[in-house]
Protein backbone atom coordinates (compact mmCIF):
# COMPACT_ATOMS: atom_id res chain seq x y z
CA UNK A 1 0.00 0.00 0.00
CA UNK A 2 1.44 3.57 -0.95
CA UNK A 3 2.02 6.21 1.24
CA UNK A 4 2.73 8.65 -1.14
CA UNK A 5 -0.19 11.33 -1.55
CA UNK A 6 -2.07 11.19 -4.94
CA UNK A 7 -2.07 13.64 -7.55
CA UNK A 8 -5.59 14.35 -7.08
CA UNK A 9 -4.66 15.04 -3.07
CA UNK A 10 -1.86 17.77 -4.10
CA UNK A 11 -4.48 19.12 -7.15
CA UNK A 12 -7.12 19.74 -4.05
CA UNK A 13 -4.41 20.84 -1.27
CA UNK A 14 -2.93 23.32 -3.91
CA UNK A 15 -6.06 24.98 -4.40
CA UNK A 16 -7.32 24.67 -1.15
CA UNK A 17 -4.25 27.22 -0.42
CA UNK A 18 -4.72 29.50 -3.54
CA UNK A 19 -8.31 29.48 -2.03
CA UNK A 20 -6.97 30.80 1.24
CA UNK A 21 -4.32 33.17 0.08
CA UNK A 22 -7.30 34.33 -2.14
CA UNK A 23 -9.52 35.02 0.17
CA UNK A 24 -6.62 36.74 2.83
CA UNK A 25 -5.24 39.33 -0.43
CA UNK A 26 -9.62 40.32 -0.54
CA UNK A 27 -9.74 40.62 3.69
CA UNK A 28 -6.88 42.87 3.23
CA UNK A 29 -8.09 45.08 0.18
CA UNK A 30 -11.51 45.19 1.93
CA UNK A 31 -9.38 46.09 5.11
CA UNK A 32 -7.66 49.28 2.99
CA UNK A 33 -10.66 50.25 1.50
CA UNK A 34 -12.30 50.70 4.56
CA UNK A 35 -9.18 52.18 6.91
CA UNK A 36 -8.92 54.91 3.27
CA UNK A 37 -12.76 55.58 4.05
CA UNK A 38 -12.56 56.32 7.58
CA UNK A 39 -9.30 58.43 7.37
CA UNK A 40 -11.35 60.38 4.61
CA UNK A 41 -14.10 61.11 6.71
CA UNK A 42 -11.63 61.32 9.90
CA UNK A 43 -10.01 64.34 7.53
CA UNK A 44 -13.45 65.94 6.70
CA UNK A 45 -14.54 65.93 10.06
CA UNK A 46 -11.22 67.83 11.54
CA UNK A 47 -10.96 69.99 8.39
CA UNK A 48 -7.43 68.84 7.69
CA UNK A 49 -5.94 69.52 4.15
CA UNK A 50 -2.38 69.75 2.51
CA UNK A 51 -4.26 73.00 1.11
CA UNK A 52 -4.65 74.75 4.76
CA UNK A 53 -1.00 73.54 5.47
CA UNK A 54 0.49 75.09 2.84
CA UNK A 55 -1.63 78.31 2.67
CA UNK A 56 -0.41 79.08 6.15
CA UNK A 57 3.60 78.02 5.81
CA UNK A 58 4.63 81.80 5.45
CA UNK A 59 3.20 82.54 9.17
CA UNK A 60 4.85 79.03 10.43
CA UNK A 61 8.42 79.58 8.77
CA UNK A 62 8.01 83.02 11.10
CA UNK A 63 7.02 81.44 13.90
CA UNK A 64 9.82 78.61 13.44
CA UNK A 65 12.16 81.36 12.85
CA UNK A 66 11.22 82.75 16.17
CA UNK A 67 11.74 79.56 17.55
CA UNK A 68 15.15 79.37 17.03
CA UNK A 69 16.69 82.97 16.88
CA UNK A 70 19.57 82.90 15.06
CA UNK A 71 22.70 85.25 16.11
CA UNK A 72 26.27 85.14 14.50
CA UNK A 73 29.38 84.47 17.13
CA UNK A 74 32.96 85.69 16.44
CA UNK A 75 31.72 87.87 14.02
CA UNK A 76 30.85 85.71 10.95
CA UNK A 77 29.54 81.79 12.73
CA UNK A 78 25.94 81.65 12.52
CA UNK A 79 24.01 79.56 15.24
CA UNK A 80 20.93 79.29 17.34
CA UNK A 81 21.12 82.66 20.09
CA UNK A 82 20.66 80.75 23.48
CA UNK A 83 21.44 84.20 25.13
CA UNK A 84 17.60 85.10 24.56
CA UNK A 85 16.75 81.40 26.25
CA UNK A 86 18.81 82.48 29.01
CA UNK A 87 17.70 85.91 29.50
CA UNK A 88 13.95 84.76 29.18
CA UNK A 89 14.38 81.83 31.79
CA UNK A 90 16.58 83.95 34.63
CA UNK A 91 14.08 87.10 34.37
CA UNK A 92 11.22 84.78 34.41
CA UNK A 93 12.75 82.65 37.02
CA UNK A 94 11.49 79.44 35.31
CA UNK A 95 13.34 76.85 37.38
CA UNK A 96 11.27 78.32 40.01
CA UNK A 97 8.09 77.34 37.86
CA UNK A 98 9.90 73.99 37.17
CA UNK A 99 9.96 73.38 41.07
CA UNK A 100 6.34 74.45 41.21
CA UNK A 101 5.64 71.64 38.38
CA UNK A 102 7.52 68.92 40.14
CA UNK A 103 5.88 69.62 43.26
CA UNK A 104 2.56 69.33 41.57
CA UNK A 105 3.52 65.78 40.29
CA UNK A 106 5.15 64.64 43.26
CA UNK A 107 2.07 65.86 46.21
CA UNK A 108 0.06 64.49 43.95
CA UNK A 109 1.39 60.95 43.51
CA UNK A 110 2.07 61.05 47.26
CA UNK A 111 -1.72 61.59 47.91
CA UNK A 112 -2.99 58.96 45.16
CA UNK A 113 -0.56 56.45 46.61
CA UNK A 114 -2.61 55.55 50.05
CA UNK A 115 -6.46 54.82 47.87
CA UNK A 116 -4.53 53.04 44.98
CA UNK A 117 -2.95 51.19 47.32
CA UNK A 118 -6.20 50.34 49.57
CA UNK A 119 -8.80 50.33 45.82
CA UNK A 120 -6.08 47.22 45.04
CA UNK A 121 -6.00 45.13 47.43
CA UNK A 122 -10.07 45.10 48.10
CA UNK A 123 -10.46 44.91 44.47
CA UNK A 124 -8.40 41.36 44.62
CA UNK A 125 -10.81 38.39 44.99
CA UNK A 126 -7.91 36.84 47.94
CA UNK A 127 -9.61 39.91 49.94
CA UNK A 128 -13.26 40.43 49.21
CA UNK A 129 -15.42 37.64 47.20
CA UNK A 130 -17.28 38.47 43.73
CA UNK A 131 -19.13 40.87 43.40
CA UNK A 132 -17.91 43.29 46.04
CA UNK A 133 -14.32 43.08 45.09
CA UNK A 134 -15.32 44.64 41.51
CA UNK A 135 -17.33 47.80 43.06
CA UNK A 136 -13.42 48.87 43.72
CA UNK A 137 -12.48 47.56 40.10
CA UNK A 138 -15.21 49.42 38.42
CA UNK A 139 -13.93 53.06 40.83
CA UNK A 140 -11.17 52.45 39.52
CA UNK A 141 -11.99 52.02 35.77
CA UNK A 142 -14.33 55.19 36.24
CA UNK A 143 -11.46 57.32 37.76
CA UNK A 144 -9.22 56.00 34.67
CA UNK A 145 -11.89 56.90 32.24
CA UNK A 146 -11.74 60.33 33.25
CA UNK A 147 -8.51 62.61 31.87
CA UNK A 148 -6.39 64.49 34.22
CA UNK A 149 -7.66 67.69 32.95
CA UNK A 150 -11.15 67.21 33.03
CA UNK A 151 -10.78 66.00 36.82
CA UNK A 152 -9.06 69.70 37.33
CA UNK A 153 -12.31 71.26 35.51
CA UNK A 154 -14.45 68.97 37.97
CA UNK A 155 -12.44 70.60 40.93
CA UNK A 156 -12.84 74.37 40.33
CA UNK A 157 -15.42 75.34 43.00
CA UNK A 158 -12.35 74.10 44.99
CA UNK A 159 -10.01 76.99 44.41
CA UNK A 160 -10.64 77.68 40.39
CA UNK A 161 -7.94 76.65 38.55
CA UNK A 162 -4.96 76.58 40.49
CA UNK A 163 -1.63 74.40 41.54
CA UNK A 164 -4.12 73.15 44.31
CA UNK A 165 -6.72 71.86 42.18
CA UNK A 166 -4.54 70.59 39.90
CA UNK A 167 -2.31 68.67 42.27
CA UNK A 168 -5.62 66.90 43.40
CA UNK A 169 -6.44 66.07 40.13
CA UNK A 170 -3.32 64.16 39.23
CA UNK A 171 -4.42 62.84 42.68
CA UNK A 172 -7.46 61.76 41.66
CA UNK A 173 -5.62 60.34 38.39
CA UNK A 174 -3.18 58.41 40.33
CA UNK A 175 -5.99 56.48 42.81
CA UNK A 176 -7.05 55.13 38.80
CA UNK A 177 -3.53 54.55 36.79
CA UNK A 178 -1.29 53.56 39.90
CA UNK A 179 -3.92 51.24 41.31
CA UNK A 180 -4.75 49.29 38.34
CA UNK A 181 -0.88 48.52 37.84
CA UNK A 182 -0.69 47.61 41.32
CA UNK A 183 -4.17 45.08 40.94
CA UNK A 184 -2.49 43.34 38.16
CA UNK A 185 0.71 43.21 39.80
CA UNK A 186 -1.28 41.59 42.90
CA UNK A 187 -3.04 38.48 40.24
CA UNK A 188 0.52 37.22 39.73
CA UNK A 189 1.41 36.76 43.86
CA UNK A 190 1.77 33.06 44.85
CA UNK A 191 -0.65 31.67 47.48
CA UNK A 192 1.63 29.80 49.34
CA UNK A 193 3.29 32.78 51.36
CA UNK A 194 -0.65 33.36 52.06
CA UNK A 195 -1.40 30.03 53.05
CA UNK A 196 1.71 29.99 55.28
CA UNK A 197 0.82 32.90 57.31
CA UNK A 198 -2.38 32.25 57.76
CA UNK A 199 -1.88 28.34 59.09
CA UNK A 200 0.36 30.04 61.81
CA UNK A 201 -3.27 31.44 63.15
CA UNK A 202 -2.32 35.14 61.62
CA UNK A 203 -5.29 37.34 61.40
CA UNK A 204 -6.79 38.07 57.97
CA UNK A 205 -5.60 41.47 58.08
CA UNK A 206 -1.57 40.30 58.71
CA UNK A 207 -2.03 37.18 56.27
CA UNK A 208 -2.71 40.29 53.51
CA UNK A 209 0.15 42.67 54.80
CA UNK A 210 2.81 40.22 55.53
CA UNK A 211 1.58 37.05 52.82
CA UNK A 212 0.47 39.72 50.20
CA UNK A 213 1.68 42.72 50.31
CA UNK A 214 4.97 41.26 51.17
CA UNK A 215 5.46 39.74 48.09
CA UNK A 216 4.55 42.88 45.77
CA UNK A 217 7.13 45.38 47.75
CA UNK A 218 9.21 45.92 44.87
CA UNK A 219 7.19 46.42 42.24
CA UNK A 220 5.39 48.46 43.95
CA UNK A 221 7.70 50.93 44.28
CA UNK A 222 9.06 50.44 40.50
CA UNK A 223 5.32 51.23 39.63
CA UNK A 224 4.84 54.29 41.79
CA UNK A 225 8.27 55.64 40.51
CA UNK A 226 6.78 54.76 37.12
CA UNK A 227 3.57 57.11 37.86
CA UNK A 228 5.53 59.89 39.13
CA UNK A 229 7.15 60.17 35.94
CA UNK A 230 3.74 60.17 34.27
CA UNK A 231 2.69 62.82 36.83
CA UNK A 232 5.10 65.23 36.30
CA UNK A 233 4.21 65.34 32.69
CA UNK A 234 0.75 65.67 33.61
CA UNK A 235 1.61 68.71 35.44
CA UNK A 236 2.92 70.53 32.45
CA UNK A 237 -0.14 70.30 30.61
CA UNK A 238 -2.65 71.10 33.50
CA UNK A 239 -0.45 74.58 33.22
CA UNK A 240 -1.47 75.17 30.15
CA UNK A 241 -5.18 75.34 31.53
CA UNK A 242 -4.00 77.70 34.68
CA UNK A 243 -2.89 75.30 36.94
CA UNK A 244 0.76 77.24 37.55
CA UNK A 245 4.21 76.05 36.52
CA UNK A 246 5.70 75.58 33.49
CA UNK A 247 2.71 74.92 31.29
CA UNK A 248 1.15 78.46 32.56
CA UNK A 249 4.16 80.32 31.09
CA UNK A 250 4.24 78.20 28.22
CA UNK A 251 0.33 78.86 27.25
CA UNK A 252 0.72 82.83 28.63
CA UNK A 253 4.04 83.12 26.10
CA UNK A 254 1.55 81.54 23.15
CA UNK A 255 -1.21 83.86 23.61
CA UNK A 256 1.48 86.75 23.52
CA UNK A 257 3.04 84.90 20.31
CA UNK A 258 6.46 85.23 22.50
CA UNK A 259 7.88 82.21 20.47
CA UNK A 260 11.17 82.74 21.49
CA UNK A 261 10.21 82.69 25.07
CA UNK A 262 7.79 79.74 24.32
CA UNK A 263 10.44 77.96 23.25
CA UNK A 264 12.79 78.77 26.54
CA UNK A 265 10.54 77.31 28.37
CA UNK A 266 9.64 73.76 26.36
CA UNK A 267 14.01 73.88 26.88
CA UNK A 268 13.24 74.03 30.63
CA UNK A 269 10.16 71.39 30.78
CA UNK A 270 12.45 69.32 28.59
CA UNK A 271 15.01 69.22 30.91
CA UNK A 272 13.10 68.67 33.81
CA UNK A 273 10.98 65.67 32.22
CA UNK A 274 14.27 63.81 31.01
CA UNK A 275 15.88 64.46 34.49
CA UNK A 276 13.05 63.12 36.21
CA UNK A 277 12.84 60.03 33.94
CA UNK A 278 16.38 59.29 34.28
CA UNK A 279 16.01 58.77 38.00
CA UNK A 280 13.08 57.11 37.97
CA UNK A 281 14.27 54.23 35.44
CA UNK A 282 17.80 54.23 36.85
CA UNK A 283 15.83 53.71 40.22
CA UNK A 284 13.55 51.22 38.96
CA UNK A 285 16.17 49.38 37.65
CA UNK A 286 18.22 49.41 40.39
CA UNK A 287 15.73 48.16 43.09
CA UNK A 288 14.51 45.42 40.66
CA UNK A 289 18.24 44.19 40.15
CA UNK A 290 18.13 44.32 35.96
CA UNK A 291 18.49 46.16 33.59
CA UNK A 292 14.96 46.32 31.87
CA UNK A 293 13.24 49.45 32.89
CA UNK A 294 16.87 51.22 31.90
CA UNK A 295 16.33 53.52 28.61
CA UNK A 296 19.60 55.38 26.68
CA UNK A 297 19.40 58.97 26.66
CA UNK A 298 18.68 59.14 23.07
CA UNK A 299 15.73 57.13 23.78
CA UNK A 300 14.23 59.20 26.41
CA UNK A 301 14.68 62.23 23.80
CA UNK A 302 13.41 60.37 20.92
CA UNK A 303 10.67 59.48 22.64
CA UNK A 304 10.00 62.72 24.89
CA UNK A 305 6.93 64.09 22.48
CA UNK A 306 5.26 61.10 22.68
CA UNK A 307 4.89 60.48 26.30
CA UNK A 308 3.72 64.02 26.97
CA UNK A 309 0.98 63.42 23.95
CA UNK A 310 0.06 60.23 25.79
CA UNK A 311 -0.03 62.41 29.37
CA UNK A 312 -2.73 64.72 28.13
CA UNK A 313 -5.67 61.78 27.30
CA UNK A 314 -4.50 58.32 28.69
Amino acid sequence: MSLEPSENDVDRTLKRLQRSRRIRWGIGFVGLVVLAIVFYRSTAVVGFSIAEVLAHREQFADAARDFFPITTYFGAIPFLDVAQYWAFIQSEGLFGHAITTLSMGIAGTIIGLPLALLFSVLGNERVLPFPFNFIFRGLMSMIRSIPALVWALIYVPLGGISPFTGTLAIATDTIGNLGRLFTEELEEIDDGPMEAIDSTGAGHAQTIVFGMLGQVVTPFIAWTLYVLEINVRIAVTLGLIGAGGLGYVLITQQGMFNYTEMMATLVVVFILIISVEMISTRTRAYIRGSDADQQSFFGLIVGFPRRMAESVFK
